[in-house]
């Protein structure tokens, strides 16, 4: 304690003191650089008075617009939501088979650990076998869940 004492008097008062503000300035800026780090991604509170030309806006308009382009099959696709987890690809096909051709059936998964998000696609080729599976099968309880299904709506 007498050591850190004697850095505060006489001769060795400036230099203890340029090191104390220069550590501490170090500090700030590490500080600084660890949470630009850890909130990249995040929109600020400053994005709402972004304009229009800010590109940390357009980019973050175009990751909630991501278009979902039409099956180039010509095919319709219908949008499978509310699925339980527990539902497999080949459940959810012989489903929509019952009404008509179906030219695939696809859950989609958590890319990480592979399980379903509870959601998918079947795409069938006859607009009334469409039709016809998509009344049928909204609010259809499979599994324990209702289902919900629609006309998937393609933004191209």
């Amino acid at each position: 304690m007498e050591n850190i004492c004697n850095l505060f008097r006489g001769e060795t008062l400036v230099p203890t003191l340029i090191v104390a503000v220069a550590a501490f300035m170090v500090g700030l800026i590490v500080e600084m650089l660890v949470c630009k780090m850890s909130c990249k991604g995040r929109p600020e509170a400053s994005s709402k008075d972004a304009s229009p030309s800010d590109p940390r806006k357009q980019k973050a308009e175009s990751k909630l617009m991501k278009r979902h382009p039409a099956p180039a099959d010509g095919s319709i696709e219908i949008y499978v939501g509310n699925l339980s987890y527990d539902l497999t690809e080949d459940q959810l096909r012989k489903e929509f088979e019952a009404f008509g051709t179906v030219n695939s059936a696809r859950i989609i998964t958590n890319r990480y650990n592979n399980k379903s998000k509870g959601f998918g696609f079947v795409h069938m080729p006859n607009r009334a076998e469409v039709d016809a599976a998509v009344a049928a099968l909204n609010d259809k309880e499979i599994l324990g869940r209702k289902l919900k299904c629609n006309e998937a709506k393609n933004l191209d």
